[in-house]
């Protein structure tokens, strides 16, 4: 178990000390296999929406669980770059003038506005393919138990039960007023399936992990999954564009249901503490020796101000 010690010893010096040669290994990895074999435009469009910007937070999550119970190697930075690629795919999406119309995305213009509406569709659409043909390699010494598990994970994190059908809620509840529960079902889905997948993906990369340890890490991933989604609804009221690197009020300008809009801007806070608390306290029960980065990355995401 983590102790009160090793938790203060992981600052802002350490994570980065951590996460930056991991970082470099993944956009390597990226650079690789992104759009290296497609046809020229599509190609390019599917670098411009992966490359070069990003936090890398989903990445890191995988990284983190996967060290945290001995993970196979290759096993981990694949699933760390498949789950990058959903993300991305689902932001050039999300982009679209169909869905929330938007026009900047990490400081950029978006890769509908630069490439235009067809072939930003298609390479969301060969993203979201790449990332299982990457869980799925010829060659390799990563189990077909495992890689078939990868896949599962992902699936199920970015379908109909996951990050599609959260989108799907937010798109038809523009307007309407949302309770709690609903508000908290909708981001949990949305926003929050993705994280608690990378962090299930990583998990999955290790030995046979104990009933308690793998419910541990679910109620972690759920937790700094949603408190994502909080933090980002404070700093679309708080933060401007320039900052986000995305359009900033746009949840308010489109009457979109969000936790500052039904809990204030000071109860959206504290929600973010509490869920921060639930993650911490999950990773006490995860028996696992070493859980430093997966608590820094916690702290991260609740204390970001992009």
């Amino acid at each position: 178990m983590t102790t009160a010690c090793e938790t203060l010893r992981w600052d802002a010096v350490r994570l980065s000390a951590w996460s930056e040669p991991l970082l470099a290994r993944v956009e390597s990895a990226l650079s690789e296999w992104v759009g290296v074999d497609a046809p020229v435009l599509l190609g390019d469009a599917m670098r411009y929406a992966v490359l070069d910007g990003g936090k890398r937070l989903r990445p890191l999550l995988v990284l983190a669980a996967s060290e945290a119970v001995g993970g196979h190697a290759e096993a981990a930075l694949r699933a760390a770059c498949a789950v990058e690629l959903i993300h991305a795919y689902s932001l050039v999406h999300d982009d679209l003038p169909c869905m929330d119309n938007d026009v900047l995305r990490r400081g950029k213009p978006t890769v509908h506005v630069k490439f235009g509406e067809a072939d930003a569709l298609l390479a969301g659409d060969a993203l979201q393919a790449l990332a299982f043909e990457l869980l799925t390699p010829d060659g390799t010494s990563i189990s077909p138990a495992v890689q078939a598990m990868l896949c599962r994970l992902l699936a199920r994190a970015a379908g109909s039960q996951g990050m599609a059908g959260g989108q799907a809620i937010d798109l038809a509840s523009v307007g309407v007023a949302l309770t709690e529960a609903e508000l908290r079902n909708m981001h949990r889905l949305k926003t929050g399936a993705l994280l608690q997948g990378s962090v299930e993906m990583g998990a999955a990369c290790g030995n046979a992990l104990s009933p308690q340890t793998l419910v541990a890490l679910r109620d972690y991933g759920a937790a700094i999954g949603l408190a994502f989604q909080v933090v980002d609804d404070i700093l679309d009221v708080i933060a401007d564009s320039e900052t986000l690197g995305k359009t900033a009020g746009k949840d308010a300008a489109s009457d979109k249901p969000t936790y500052v809009s039904l809990l204030g801007l000071d109860g959206a806070r504290a929600e973010a503490r509490q869920l921060l608390a639930q993650a911490l306290e999950a990773l006490d029960r995860s028996a696992l020796a070493d859980t430093g980065a997966l608590r820094a990355l916690a702290h991260m995401v609740v204390d970001r101000d992009r």
